[in-house]
């Protein structure tokens, strides 16, 4: 795992528009993006266009290009990498579903829908669309989901990029996973 401290101080001075720490970064915590792209895409059906290797270089390619990058520690930029990684694999399962509609609905439970496997765009996409609905009355449990599962940010970690206390991170992250388990429909393949 990255050192937080050097990590900080990447972010700093890619900030202040030091190129080279912007690949230094990268290089302390490709390692770290690597697991956490893994983790996602470990249930995927095994010919999947999209490898975790793949997803982190397309999420570093979507970070370097920003403007103006203002995360502020480790924590932070692990949290906006899962973002970024989450809206990847949402746009690569859209494209999959625009080729194949079902019929019928499914009840799935949220640690069922959180297993992207052959077949699961649906799921991932019904998680998605109910993550959003969550975000509309409840945009600090969202994050907390998102960060948790989407980041793999521990409740410790999330407790910091949020500001709030770790007793919190863990009542909205039971909250969220309760509301989003009553929510997410899918559609049969």
């Amino acid at each position: 795992m990255s050192s937080t401290g050097e990590v900080t101080r990447l972010l700093a001075e890619w900030r202040e528009g030091n190129e080279h720490a912007r690949s230094e970064l990268f290089n302390l915590i490709y390692n770290e993006l690597r697991r956490m792209a893994a983790r996602h895409m470990r249930s995927e059906r095994p010919n999947h266009t999209l490898q975790p290797t793949a997803l982190v270089h397309e999420v570093y390619l979507q970070l370097a290009r920003q403007a103006e990058p203002n995360w502020q520690n480790r924590a932070h930029f692990l949290a906006i990498a899962a973002t970024t990684m989450r809206s990847i694999l949402i746009d690569y399962a859209r494209a999959r579903n625009a080729e194949k509609r079902g019929g019928g609905h499914v009840n799935l439970s949220l640690e069922e829908s959180l297993v992207f496997a052959e077949g699961r765009s649906t799921e991932l996409l019904a998680l998605d669309g109910a993550l959003k609905k969550l975000a509309e009355f409840a945009p600090r449990e969202s994050q907390v989901v998102e960060l948790r599962y989407f980041g793999g940010l521990s409740a410790e970690e999330t407790a910091e990029v949020l500001k709030i206390s770790e007793k919190t991170i863990k009542r909205d992250w039971r909250r969220a996973k309760d509301w989003l388990n009553s929510q997410v429909r899918v559609e049969k393949k």
